[in-house]
């Protein structure tokens, strides 16, 4: 896997991983986007761990 593809990679995770925290301190987080968010975090690591 090239470096600039990883670097876009953790780039995305950083981005959920914002997103994430962004949802979860709202009044009423959606659970929903929260499990969505949380699933992509994971695929990425995954990848991110294959290579």
């Amino acid at each position: 896997m090239s470096t600039s593809h990883v670097e876009s990679l953790e780039r995305k995770h950083a981005g959920l991983e914002a997103q994430l925290r962004m949802e979860q301190g709202r009044p009423d987080p959606d659970t929903a986007t929260i499990q969505r968010l949380k699933k992509n975090k994971l695929r990425i690591k995954e990848e991110l761990a294959a290579n």
